[in-house]
């Protein structure tokens, strides 16, 4: 399902409307001049910081709205904003419904209260009955499972077991908008499963989720819409796939201007599975002239037997001289997350420098042990100037290939596994 049908089956009620947001923050040289802009008494005696610039949103009911940006993009703000822990300097924010936040660790709980008792002022300041959070108190302890520490003070647990119970605390109130930043980070792996499969159920009910998260497979699978912010300016909003190619751009100062701004719902797919509209950036001191794969009898083809070897080919010309260049490839699904990929310094293949005017030819030999389906390669050329990551040529999303199976067992790729049974 396309990005604009998905959003067609959403309902059109805007749950949360942001105009022109901005927040603008103090800058002062020292932390006497803080008292004297605050009695008035002197002028000009700090530097004005806008966390966001603007910014103008609609969250409508039942969307799950990922947020990604670089560190001081203005992510977390947004949210505080939203969520009334911060005021706004300019702008409005309209929200329709019940709020369940969960921010940065630490915030709404006191820290010498125990588990019961701040799950008591937690529901409390969210607008519920002490009788209305006894009928949740069993599922909360439940999903939070830290034993007899919920009668321990707070300020004793360890992190992982305060994301526990402020996550359960979140989720157990019958929210109608959740809104999480970055916090599931810190709860382990089994416990971050069970927070998603909660996603899924609130997904389900057409509850709405907003959350930041650097982890990209999980705003991949989860959101059906992402906001790209940098430096508190809202580049821009769309299919996960196609914004977090846009964030990595962004992450390495390479953000594409002009033309190459637009991101393309549904790439075009030539005969030979090469993506017609691929995006694509770069110094191009490099430059990837063509790319291919080719099956175990080294014919090319972009459908692969599951199971069976292939190879995935580049060729690179080197316009100017490139010092230990880095060739790379990553295996993407359909939605954009990340299935495998790796490059010559992993491999420890190629370690020399290129010269202006040299052409290499780089394969990457592997058997195809992903699930039957539809995939996306992206290749890249990249490297170290001095200290600086540089890259010189990015080709995203530049080949679809199918691999085709007659089965699929659970997850991304087979184990292969070899199963015996035997009586004892």
């Amino acid at each position: 399902m396309s990005y604009d049908e998905k959003q067609k089956e959403l309902n059109n009620e805007n749950v949360i409307s942001i105009r022109g947001l901005k927040k603008m923050y103090k800058l002062f040289n020292k932390p006497s001049d803080r008292l004297w802009d605050a009695f008035g008494l002197k002028k000009n005696c700090y530097k004005e910081h806008y966390a966001l610039k603007g910014i103008d949103l609609d969250i409508k009911k039942g969307e799950t709205v990922g947020i990604i940006g670089t560190n001081g993009s203005g992510k977390s703000t947004i949210l505080k904003i939203i969520t009334g822990v911060l005021a706004p300097t300019e702008g409005s924010v309209d929200v329709t419904g019940r709020i369940s936040a969960l921010l940065e660790l630490g915030a709404g709980f006191n820290q010498e209260y125990n588990g019961i008792e701040n799950i008591y002022l937690n529901g409390t300041m969210m607008g519920f009955s002490k009788k209305e959070i006894d009928k949740r108190m069993e599922d909360i302890l439940s999903f939070a499972d830290i034993g007899d520490y919920v009668y321990q003070p707070v300020k004793t647990y360890s992190s992982g077991m305060f994301v526990r119970l402020a996550f359960a605390v979140a989720i157990n109130i019958d929210p109608e908008i959740l809104i999480v930043d970055e916090a599931l980070s810190v709860g382990d792996v089994f416990f971050q499963s069970k927070c998603y499969h909660k996603f899924e159920e609130f997904k389900a009910m057409g509850k709405t989720i907003l959350f930041v998260s650097h982890d990209l497979s999980s705003i991949a699978k989860y959101c059906d819409r992402v906001v790209v912010l940098n430096q508190g300016d809202k580049l821009a909003e769309g299919a996960p796939k196609e914004m977090i190619d846009l964030y990595k751009q962004v992450l390495v100062g390479q953000f594409a201007h002009e033309k190459d701004e637009r991101l393309s719902e549904l790439p075009g797919m030539n005969t030979n599975g090469e993506n017609t509209d691929l995006l694509e950036y770069g110094s191009k001191d490099a430059v990837i002239e063509e790319f291919y794969v080719t099956d175990s009898n080294g014919l090319k083809t972009n459908a692969l037997i599951k199971g069976s070897e292939f190879t995935i080919h580049m060729n690179v010309d080197f316009i100017n001289a490139v010092r230990k260049p880095i060739f790379a490839f990553a295996i993407k699904d359909v939605r954009g997350t990340e299935i495998t990929g790796t490059n010559t310094m992993f491999e420890k293949a190629f370690l020399e420098d290129a010269e202006a005017g040299t052409k290499l030819a780089i394969t990457f030999k592997q058997k195809a042990d992903l699930q039957g389906g539809e995939y996306l390669i992206s290749f890249g050329v990249t490297g170290y100037d001095e200290d600086t990551f540089v890259v010189y040529h990015r080709l995203y999303d530049a080949l679809n290939i199918s691999v085709i199976s007659d089965k699929n067992t659970v997850g991304f790729y087979d184990t292969n596994s070899v199963i015996e049974v035997k009586r004892i």
